[in-house]
Protein backbone atom coordinates (compact mmCIF):
# COMPACT_ATOMS: atom_id res chain seq x y z
CA UNK A 1 0.00 0.00 0.00
CA UNK A 2 1.60 3.55 -1.03
CA UNK A 3 -0.21 6.82 -0.07
CA UNK A 4 0.49 10.11 -1.49
CA UNK A 5 0.18 12.86 0.81
CA UNK A 6 -0.53 16.32 -0.67
CA UNK A 7 -0.28 19.06 2.43
CA UNK A 8 -1.90 21.90 0.77
CA UNK A 9 -0.42 24.95 -0.86
CA UNK A 10 3.41 26.05 -1.44
CA UNK A 11 6.48 25.22 0.78
CA UNK A 12 7.58 28.20 3.18
CA UNK A 13 4.20 29.84 1.80
CA UNK A 14 6.08 31.16 -1.41
CA UNK A 15 3.90 32.31 -3.73
CA UNK A 16 1.09 30.64 -1.93
CA UNK A 17 0.67 30.39 2.00
CA UNK A 18 -3.10 29.15 1.45
CA UNK A 19 -5.59 30.64 4.18
CA UNK A 20 -4.25 32.23 6.90
CA UNK A 21 -5.60 33.70 10.31
CA UNK A 22 -5.50 37.43 10.67
CA UNK A 23 -5.13 37.89 14.18
CA UNK A 24 -2.94 34.87 14.66
CA UNK A 25 -0.67 34.66 11.92
CA UNK A 26 -1.66 31.21 11.53
CA UNK A 27 -0.87 29.63 7.90
CA UNK A 28 -2.88 26.90 6.06
CA UNK A 29 0.37 25.76 4.39
CA UNK A 30 2.61 25.47 7.25
CA UNK A 31 -0.33 23.55 9.43
CA UNK A 32 -1.33 21.17 6.27
CA UNK A 33 2.56 20.32 6.19
CA UNK A 34 2.92 19.91 9.56
CA UNK A 35 0.07 17.54 9.70
CA UNK A 36 0.94 15.63 6.37
CA UNK A 37 4.64 15.07 8.24
CA UNK A 38 3.11 13.41 10.92
CA UNK A 39 0.50 11.44 8.88
CA UNK A 40 3.58 10.41 7.16
CA UNK A 41 5.65 9.33 10.23
CA UNK A 42 1.77 7.55 11.62
CA UNK A 43 1.56 5.45 8.11
CA UNK A 44 5.22 4.24 7.95
CA UNK A 45 4.60 3.43 11.40
CA UNK A 46 2.37 0.49 10.95
CA UNK A 47 4.20 -0.55 7.40
CA UNK A 48 2.76 1.70 4.93
CA UNK A 49 4.71 3.27 2.40
CA UNK A 50 4.16 7.18 1.66
CA UNK A 51 5.61 9.93 -0.37
CA UNK A 52 4.51 13.61 0.61
CA UNK A 53 4.64 16.46 -2.14
CA UNK A 54 3.66 19.96 -1.43
CA UNK A 55 3.48 22.19 -4.30
CA UNK A 56 1.41 24.67 -5.70
CA UNK A 57 1.96 22.84 -9.46
CA UNK A 58 -1.05 20.87 -9.00
CA UNK A 59 -0.75 19.51 -12.27
CA UNK A 60 2.67 18.14 -11.14
CA UNK A 61 1.34 16.90 -7.88
CA UNK A 62 -1.62 14.58 -9.78
CA UNK A 63 1.27 13.67 -12.27
CA UNK A 64 3.98 12.11 -9.45
CA UNK A 65 1.08 10.58 -7.46
CA UNK A 66 0.12 9.26 -10.56
CA UNK A 67 3.55 8.07 -11.61
CA UNK A 68 4.42 6.71 -7.81
CA UNK A 69 1.43 4.42 -8.94
CA UNK A 70 -0.25 5.35 -5.23
CA UNK A 71 -3.02 2.88 -3.98
CA UNK A 72 -4.61 6.58 -2.02
CA UNK A 73 -3.94 10.36 -2.40
CA UNK A 74 -4.66 12.46 0.68
CA UNK A 75 -4.22 16.40 -0.01
CA UNK A 76 -4.80 18.20 3.52
CA UNK A 77 -5.76 21.86 3.57
CA UNK A 78 -7.46 24.30 6.45
CA UNK A 79 -10.80 25.99 5.34
CA UNK A 80 -11.49 29.75 5.43
CA UNK A 81 -14.27 32.29 5.20
CA UNK A 82 -15.27 36.07 5.61
CA UNK A 83 -17.92 34.93 8.69
CA UNK A 84 -15.83 34.00 11.79
CA UNK A 85 -18.80 32.22 12.72
CA UNK A 86 -17.73 28.94 10.26
CA UNK A 87 -16.38 26.05 11.76
CA UNK A 88 -15.51 22.35 11.27
CA UNK A 89 -14.43 19.99 9.38
CA UNK A 90 -15.34 18.27 5.70
CA UNK A 91 -13.87 15.78 3.59
CA UNK A 92 -13.94 16.00 -0.30
CA UNK A 93 -13.82 12.81 -2.61
CA UNK A 94 -14.65 12.59 -6.91
CA UNK A 95 -17.89 11.82 -7.68
CA UNK A 96 -18.18 8.64 -9.04
CA UNK A 97 -15.73 7.22 -6.83
CA UNK A 98 -17.01 4.83 -4.18
CA UNK A 99 -13.31 3.87 -2.81
CA UNK A 100 -13.38 7.83 -2.67
CA UNK A 101 -16.19 8.28 -0.97
CA UNK A 102 -15.51 5.53 1.28
CA UNK A 103 -11.85 6.55 1.96
CA UNK A 104 -13.56 9.99 3.04
CA UNK A 105 -15.67 8.88 5.63
CA UNK A 106 -13.23 7.09 7.16
CA UNK A 107 -11.10 9.98 7.76
CA UNK A 108 -13.87 12.55 8.23
CA UNK A 109 -15.23 10.21 11.08
CA UNK A 110 -11.72 10.00 12.24
CA UNK A 111 -11.57 13.52 13.02
CA UNK A 112 -15.15 14.56 14.09
CA UNK A 113 -15.35 11.92 16.43
CA UNK A 114 -11.31 12.24 17.99
CA UNK A 115 -11.37 16.10 17.78
CA UNK A 116 -14.73 17.09 18.34
CA UNK A 117 -15.01 19.63 15.34
CA UNK A 118 -18.22 20.09 14.00
CA UNK A 119 -18.94 17.66 11.38
CA UNK A 120 -19.73 19.60 7.80
CA UNK A 121 -19.70 16.32 6.34
CA UNK A 122 -18.36 14.44 3.04
CA UNK A 123 -18.86 16.07 0.20
CA UNK A 124 -18.55 14.93 -3.95
CA UNK A 125 -16.53 17.08 -6.11
CA UNK A 126 -17.81 16.95 -9.51
CA UNK A 127 -15.59 17.37 -12.54
CA UNK A 128 -16.77 20.36 -14.50
CA UNK A 129 -18.79 22.09 -11.66
CA UNK A 130 -17.07 22.39 -8.54
CA UNK A 131 -14.44 19.48 -8.93
CA UNK A 132 -11.17 20.22 -7.02
CA UNK A 133 -8.17 19.22 -9.59
CA UNK A 134 -6.49 17.02 -7.54
CA UNK A 135 -9.48 15.01 -6.78
CA UNK A 136 -10.54 14.74 -10.49
CA UNK A 137 -6.74 14.44 -12.02
CA UNK A 138 -5.07 11.60 -10.35
CA UNK A 139 -5.79 7.78 -11.13
CA UNK A 140 -6.23 6.25 -7.25
CA UNK A 141 -9.37 6.99 -4.61
CA UNK A 142 -8.36 10.66 -3.74
CA UNK A 143 -9.95 12.88 -1.01
CA UNK A 144 -9.08 16.49 0.50
CA UNK A 145 -9.52 16.98 4.08
CA UNK A 146 -10.53 20.69 5.30
CA UNK A 147 -9.21 19.99 9.09
CA UNK A 148 -10.66 23.04 10.36
CA UNK A 149 -11.51 26.34 9.52
CA UNK A 150 -8.36 28.59 10.20
CA UNK A 151 -10.81 31.85 10.26
CA UNK A 152 -12.63 30.42 13.13
CA UNK A 153 -10.87 31.41 16.81
CA UNK A 154 -12.18 27.80 18.41
CA UNK A 155 -10.88 25.75 14.89
CA UNK A 156 -8.09 27.86 14.82
CA UNK A 157 -6.93 26.67 18.31
CA UNK A 158 -7.37 23.30 17.40
CA UNK A 159 -5.53 23.80 14.07
CA UNK A 160 -2.22 25.21 16.18
CA UNK A 161 -2.45 22.73 18.67
CA UNK A 162 -3.97 19.52 18.05
CA UNK A 163 -1.87 18.61 14.66
CA UNK A 164 -1.08 15.59 16.23
CA UNK A 165 -4.34 14.38 16.69
CA UNK A 166 -5.27 15.42 13.46
CA UNK A 167 -2.70 13.47 12.22
CA UNK A 168 -3.26 10.36 14.12
CA UNK A 169 -7.12 10.55 13.02
CA UNK A 170 -6.13 11.05 9.04
CA UNK A 171 -3.20 7.82 9.67
CA UNK A 172 -6.69 5.38 11.57
CA UNK A 173 -8.81 7.29 8.77
CA UNK A 174 -6.13 4.98 6.57
CA UNK A 175 -6.49 1.93 8.27
CA UNK A 176 -9.94 2.25 8.30
CA UNK A 177 -10.03 1.94 4.87
CA UNK A 178 -7.85 -0.75 4.54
Amino acid sequence: MKVFINPGHAPNGVPDPGACNSTTGLRECDVALSVGKLVEHYLNAVGIETAVVQSDELYEVCSEANNLEADLFISIHCNSVESPYAEGTETWYCAGSSDGEHLAECIQSQIVDHLGTVDRGVKMATPGKNGLYVLTNTDMPAVLVELAFISNEDDEKLLRNKQDEFARAIARGVTDYM
